[in-house]
């Protein structure tokens, strides 16, 4: 287990950079970016973010859910704009189109809401053609990590690196065809929920999110 989200990020930050940092270059990924997937994922986030020494930033996404199967997603919403269709979800759900409509206008609200909270008067980074490293606290389903690979496509980023500690190992396999790499320090076959594997998992506020980006910031 790990204590925190602090002992996670570090051990996690160790391993990340192994992997994208060769020894013999400089510390630094030419060009990337770490995006904490809020609120949960920045804590572990700016730690992957200072040990490659690259920008710090959040990717808010939400996943569109089947009105009468909310777990199952039409899609997902995202930042810049963004908006990723399962076609084929779509059809066998059966959804109009102006009931898609609906849900699309909706996710996108709640996602400007977030975005707003957490970036006051402040824009996103640029993240077209960049290698993005998105690090979350735990996968459990993989369905926000799917759609943030998905968002990330759209607006043209470079290489999608997935980093978390922990993850369902069958959900990491299945993520692989999402993302260019997937980094994750532990794999259980019987994973739960993601708190399950931390001593200590409080929740993180709107403002400590904040913080951590007005940190990496300055």
């Amino acid at each position: 287990m790990f204590r925190d989200r602090t002992d996670a990020g570090r051990q996690l930050a160790e391993l990340v950079y192994s992997q994208l940092v060769p020894p013999a270059q400089p510390p630094g990924v030419k060009g990337g970016v770490v995006l904490g997937l809020p609120r949960g994922g920045a804590p572990v986030a700016a730690l992957v973010a200072e040990a490659l020494c690259v920008p710090l930033d959040v990717l808010v996404v939400r996943k569109i859910g089947v009105p009468w199967q909310p777990e199952l997603a039409l899609g997902a919403v995202g930042e810049h704009g963004a908006v990723v269709l399962n076609d084929d979800v779509v059809q066998a759900g059966g959804v109009g189109p102006d009931e898609l409509d609906g849900l699309i206008r909706k996710t996108s609200l709640e996602v400007g809401e977030v975005v707003a909270q957490l970036r006051p008067g402040a824009g996103s980074l640029d993240l077209a053609g960049r290698m993005a490293v998105v690090v979350d606290d735990g996968v459990a389903t993989g369905a926000t990590a799917r759609a943030a690979a998905s968002v990330l496509r759209a607006i043209g980023s470079g290489p999608v690196v997935l980093a978390a500690p922990v993850a369902a190992l069958a959900t990491v396999e299945s993520l692989r065809s999402c993302f260019d790499e997937v980094i994750c320090l532990q794999t259980p076959l019987r994973f739960g929920s993601v708190g399950q594997h931390y001593e200590k998992f409080e929740q993180v506020s709107i403002a400590q999110v904040r913080q951590l980006l007005q940190l990496s910031a300055a």
